[in-house]
């Protein structure tokens, strides 16, 4: 059974999930960096913000799945 600070932390990487797959990478980013500051440790969240870093300077075409793909390793 997750705690309740985890709970929390899930609540908000939900949310962060959903405005990123609606393309609003500023305000997902934010979503995920909230969830940091309650689990700086949460490891979905750090990995979300790099990619809403990513999407920003590069953003995805207009008929994106949602599916990041990696061009580099």
């Amino acid at each position: 059974m997750p705690t309740p600070e985890k709970r929390k932390v899930l609540e908000i990487f939900a949310e962060g999930r959903k405005l990123y797959k609606l393309m609003r990478f500023e305000d997902a980013k934010a979503k995920f960096q909230e969830a940091l500051a309650i689990d700086p440790s949460d490891g979905p969240s750090k990995v979300y913000v790099a990619r809403c870093d990513h999407y920003k300077e590069d953003p995805p075409p207009e008929d994106w799945d949602g599916v990041f793909v990696m061009k580099t390793k």
